[in-house]
């Protein structure tokens, strides 16, 4: 009876599996080729010149045809693998010269449990109250932040979904955060909210309705905007809003340009003239109101304050999709007309102002950790260095924002990297590319791993990759 094939161990990463010949480890990334482990994907280099695909290649043996590698090529930490927990140097550590000054740029495959990722909505839409839990495949994976101008945001992720709840919920957020990191759609339920479809670079969908655009500003900034065109028109407006719903015969605008009283009353509470919070509970109506009639937030019209019969009111929502065009009758009560063309233009003009919507995906991660050991063998000199702004962060050649204080976390926008950056391992958690780019004299001064610097063409003779026609813009400056 024949013997089975042998297994040999990957340890790439903690997981450290045993992989059949022709197999691959479960994360996809590492395989057992006649006895040897390689990675299946190509390391990514960018250049401004188009280059040209990789194939399976071992670790550190020759597998390049010698052609010409591009001037400016820039190796990324794409497909570069890990040597998590850092015991020894990063995959890659490239010398290069830059304006005839000598540089490093540390390349590896980070493994991130604690990371997350940051979406910002653009949508008035009602998507939950704030703190709400987020869902998807029914577990539980962030919650719902802030409401900021125009947009919603949510905080997925993070080390307790991924790691601290069921083995469920672990695998459900770390394949969300995969998704959404490598700009594919997920779709997502907000407990006492919406179900949304959530896609880097695409619109929202929000309860089966894609959003079009975000709002120009709260009613009151509308007003603000807009007053001097409704200005001979109209004799008052009211622009519907979810925040601050506007006034124009009271607002300061108005005032300042001579609008006159009109009577009106608002159902809400007042703030400074002309500016009404909570006219309305949130919903997925006018102005991200619950509101499909907006004359509920109007009370009984003051003639004693300028109601009079054929005043003429104009109701319109922060974004222009929804609006209506009113004239008091003799006992003061709206009836709705048709929008005259005169106001039909500044509705337009309202709608024209208003950006297109979308879903932005920050990744967020906190490189630390032993990562750093694969720097340098002092780890916290490179945590100050790039604190300090001496060595420059990429992530996948993007440009990433570091936050302030200890540690290394830092924010990347998914669509500035190469479609399919990220990847996983089953633990679970995230992978992703990053980059260390510094002059060559701090990196040895902060004790890098002197020896295993190779420069570029080495790089590419022991199992480097082609450049491919990604592109990052801006180009990465050294």
């Amino acid at each position: 009876m024949a013997e089975a094939p042998e297994k040999i161990r990957c340890d790439a990463c903690p997981v450290m599996c045993y992989i059949a010949p022709g197999q691959t480890g479960a994360c996809d990334r590492y395989a057992n080729s006649n006895g040897r482990i390689v990675r299946t994907d190509p390391v990514v280099m960018l250049s401004h010149a188009v280059g040209a695909g990789g194939r399976i290649v071992p670790f550190a043996v020759r597998d390049w045809d010698g052609s010409p590698v591009p001037a400016d090529a820039f190796v990324t930490g794409i497909g570069s693998g890990t040597t998590y927990p850092d015991y020894k140097p990063a995959p890659f550590i490239v010398s290069s010269q830059v304006d005839g000054a000598d540089m490093v740029t540390v390349v590896t495959e980070a493994i991130f449990s604690y990371c997350g990722v940051k979406v910002k909505i653009d949508t008035d839409r009602f998507l939950g109250p704030e703190g709400a839990v987020v869902r998807v495949e029914g577990e539980p994976v962030g919650h719902v932040t802030t409401a900021e101008y125009g947009s919603q945001m949510l905080s997925l992720g993070g080390v307790h979904h991924l790691t601290g709840g069921s083995k469920a919920e672990g695998r459900v957020t770390c394949a969300a955060m995969l998704a959404l990191c490598n700009g594919e759609p997920v779709e997502m339920d907000v407990e006492g909210g919406s179900r949304v479809v959530v896609q880097a670079g695409q619109a929202p969908v929000v309860d089966g309705v894609r959003e079009r655009r975000m709002r120009v500003g709260c009613g009151s900034a509308t007003i603000g905007m807009f007053a001097v065109q409704w200005k001979g028109l109209v004799d008052e407006v009211v622009v519907v809003d979810d925040h601050i719903t506007g006034v124009v015969s009271e607002h300061q605008a108005g005032k300042v340009i001579g609008w006159e009283p009109t009577g009106i009353r608002i159902k809400g509470h007042r703030s400074t003239p002309g500016r009404y919070f909570r006219v309305s509970e949130p919903g997925q109506g006018w102005g991200g109101t619950r509101l499909t009639d907006p004359l509920e937030i109007l009370g009984e019209w003051n003639p004693k304050k300028g109601a009079r019969p054929g005043l003429r009111l104009l109701m319109v929502s922060t974004t222009g999709e929804e609006y209506a065009y009113y004239v008091l009758d003799e006992a003061l009560r709206p009836e709705q007309k048709d929008l005259p063309e005169n106001l039909k233009k500044t509705v337009q003009l309202i709608d024209e102002n208003c950006e297109t919507s979308l879903c932005t995906v920050l990744f967020m991660g906190g490189a630390g950790g032993s990562l750093r050991a694969g720097v340098a063998k002092n780890p916290v000199r490179l945590t100050r260095s790039v604190q300090g702004g001496i060595t420059r962060l990429t992530s996948g050649g993007a440009e990433t924002y570091v936050w302030p204080g200890g540690g290394i976390t830092f924010m990347v926008d998914v669509t500035r990297l190469p479609k399919g950056a990220f990847g996983y391992v089953p633990t679970p958690a995230l992978v992703a590319p990053l980059e260390f780019t510094l002059p060559r004299g701090a990196y040895l001064a902060m004790g890098g791993h002197e020896g295993s610097i190779r420069t570029l063409d080495q790089s590419m003779d022991e199992g480097g990759e082609y450049p491919t026609e990604a592109r990052v813009e801006p180009w990465p400056e050294l």
